[in-house]
């Protein structure tokens, strides 16, 4: 067994990995950007070594930089974690060269497998069903267009050599193909330096899963089960789940025996995935596709381990030293649901704009007992910052139960548990997922995000009986306020007494609440309804708030919001105020402050550069029509012309750096 291994990744791959190195006995080298020298993942390491500047292209990407620091250290092994350079060809012949072990596949299955093309048509000759498409070179984009209508609408266009949802756009028509063609062949050569696509038939009602697979130097190759990833945004999963709830026990051992079949025809060993589009039309399942085999780790591993009770890392760095699996297909038995949500630095009531900036608080969901397992597998921390260079993801949110219900109920509740601060973030959105009853009935397509929130995202919608609980929770809260605000000192008349009743204002409606103390809580009646009891107390200033009303357990986010109160839970913020009686009569004569008109302005959505200007002053625009692509943690962006009009002015220019809300276009 290697005694040291060095982790050529960040963030919270980098303390997955270093974690279960510590757990086996064997020391870790971390290896780190100018941005990420206060990481975790560089305190958790045994020893740490510096590559360079922040971008990925001059620290985490650079092969030489990661040998070298191998050989500094005396690190026998690497373990690329996924993403940067896992499943680069180049870099496990480069470790080979020196003598240096790869913990992942041999460098021939990376090379087979990571070409999109070439592994498509392996796969037919592996007897691997494939989705109808065209794999040959595409030149220019009139190509493209014969091509995508000789193979029929809808069509997707893929980098070659692309992974992680980049590099990939849907054409329903020929002007999608010719707005997107060029597009797939920026993003390809800019993150994987190949701008080769291929063209393929789109599966509607698909559903993505994937097939874990591992094998060890010794000709062993196993199926672990599947991972459900179909809820998707921009392909980019958001939520994982093993196993699927799609998959019949006839469908898993076909797709599992064509993925292995996959593995030995290009002699797999290590972990890996076979990556399928599955026909929901079909309830048969026997239309599932091959898309790609991801010859790495994959982010949505966790749900798997939690499934079979294996930890992958531990078995990658074992075949990597060349031992034998210690079991057998029949040995791999599934047990309960696991599900993961990804925890992103971007906020959905904003079109989910990527969001970066200091964590001015940090604090996930505690583990929880009773047959419950949470876990929050992360490289960040409370202080630290969620940098435009590198992948947004914050935390993976993983639940484990006997059941599936059980599971989701366990992210709802670790979901309202989960505080960030000083960033935008994505944990309202993953609990509306959460409740969403077309998700909870299993019923989910790679479309879902688009067919379930078209407009966006506006907040979980919630029902009577919350607002009825959130009307006497901020009642309770801010009757402890003014208990607490006539309590100051040096008053000229003894303590004044806070008021009993109160009117609530939430969601347009005006509540009456009446409180009444009690030893250990309150008791609250709504509307003139029956009292409730409220078992727990707020403190000024908590932001948490955990308590037990009418029986029901609530968890809410708890903030000051001008006049109002801000409570968070169930997936959506409440805004709610709590006036006297006698004020909220009055308050209907107040005068509505109206907001800016900011439709003349084109503004930046998210921090990041310009790579394109379309438009200079005196241009007329039509609604809908380009005006600029901007680039944010590695996505292209297009921004279109709200509406027709003149460009007055263009405050920016192609190649700048913006903030997020600067101007970058202003039209008459």
């Amino acid at each position: 067994m290697f005694k040291k291994i060095l982790i050529a990744n960040r963030g919270e791959i980098a303390c997955r990995v270093i974690r279960t190195a510590k757990r086996m006995g064997i020391k870790t080298v971390a290896v780190y950007s100018d941005a990420d020298a206060r990481a975790p993942h560089v305190r958790m390491a045994d020893e740490a070594v510096h590559l360079g500047p922040p971008p990925a292209s001059e620290s985490y990407l650079k092969a030489e930089l990661i040998i070298d620091a191998c050989k500094a250290t005396g690190a026998e092994a690497v373990h690329p974690g996924y993403g940067f350079l896992s499943e680069r060809e180049s870099f496990a012949k480069a470790l080979a060269k020196e003598k240096i072990a790869f913990i992942g596949p041999p460098p021939k299955a990376i090379a087979a497998m990571g070409d999109k093309i070439e592994s498509k048509k392996l796969a037919q000759k592996a007897g691997v069903n494939v989705v109808p498409g065209y794999l040959g070179d595409i030149a220019t984009t009139d190509e493209a267009v014969k091509i995508a209508k000789d193979i029929g609408y809808p069509v997707m266009m893929k980098a070659s050599a692309g992974g992680g949802g980049k590099g990939m756009r849907l054409a329903w028509s020929e002007k999608d193909v010719r707005e997107g063609f060029e597009a797939t062949k920026r993003e390809g050569l800019s993150s994987f330096g190949d701008d080769r696509v291929f063209i393929e038939k789109f599966i509607e009602q698909p559903r993505h899963i994937e097939i874990q697979v591992l094998g060890d130097q010794h000709g062993n190759i196993l199926y672990l089960g599947e991972r459900e990833c179909s809820i998707q945004r921009r392909h980019q999963k958001v939520v994982e789940e093993a196993p699927s709830p799609f998959v019949t026990p006839e469908m898993r051992k076909a797709m599992g025996e064509q993925a292995v079949a996959l593995a030995r025809a290009v002699g797999y060993y290590s972990a890996g995935t076979v990556e399928l589009i599955v026909s929901g039309a079909d309830t048969t399942g026997k239309s599932f596709y091959f898309l790609e085999m991801n010859t790495r780790l994959q982010v949505e591993h966790p749900v798997t381990e939690e499934v079979t009770g294996l930890d992958l890392v531990e078995q990658m760095i074992r075949v990597a030293a060349g031992e034998k699996l210690e079991l057998s297909q029949d040995d791999v038995e599934l047990n309960g649901w696991s599900v993961e949500n990804r925890v992103y630095a971007e906020d959905p009531y904003r079109h989910f704009l990527p969001s970066t900036g200091r964590l001015i608080r940090y604090r996930p969901s505690p583990e929880k007992r009773d047959g419950i397992v949470v876990r929050v597998d992360d490289g960040v921390f409370e202080g630290g910052e969620v940098s435009m260079f590198y992948d947004p993801m914050i935390a993976k949110l993983v639940t484990w139960a006997p059941t599936r219900e059980a599971a989701i109920d366990a992210q709802v509740a670790a979901l309202d548990a989960f505080e960030i601060d000083g960033i935008g973030h994505n944990v309202d959105f993953l609990s509306a997922l959460m409740q969403n009853p077309r998700f909870r009935e299993g019923n989910i397509t790679t479309n879902f995000i688009a067919e379930e929130y078209p407009e966006g995202f506006e907040g979980a919608p919630a029902d009577s009986q919350l607002i009825v609980d959130l009307v006497a929770i901020a009642a309770m809260i801010e009757t402890t306020r003014e208990a607490r605000a006539g309590q100051i000192s040096d008053q000229l008349h003894s303590p004044i007494e806070p008021p009993r009743d109160h009117s609530v204002k939430v969601g347009g409606e005006v509540h009456r609440v009446h409180i009444e103390p009690f030893e250990g809580g309150t008791m609250a009646s709504v509307d003139g309804g029956a009292p409730v009891e409220i078992f727990g107390s707020w403190t000024p200033g908590q932001r948490l708030l955990g308590l037990t009303i009418g029986g029901r357990q609530r968890t809410v986010r708890v903030a000051r919001n001008g006049r109002k109160w801000e409570l968070t839970t169930r997936g959506a913020k409440h805004k709610v105020q709590v006036l006297d009686p006698h004020v909220a009569e009055l308050s209907v004569h107040m005068i509505e402050k109206v907001p800016p008109d900011l439709s003349r302005l084109l503004l930046a959505p998210m921090p990041g550069l310009v790579t394109r200007l379309d438009v200079k002053t005196g241009d007329k625009v039509e609604p809908g029509q380009t005006v600029a692509i901007m680039e944010a943690m590695k996505m292209e962006n297009i921004l279109r012309a709200p509406k027709a009009a003149t460009v007055k002015a263009t405050p920016v220019k192609a190649g700048e750096s913006v903030a997020v809300d600067q101007v970058i276009v202003e039209f008459e």
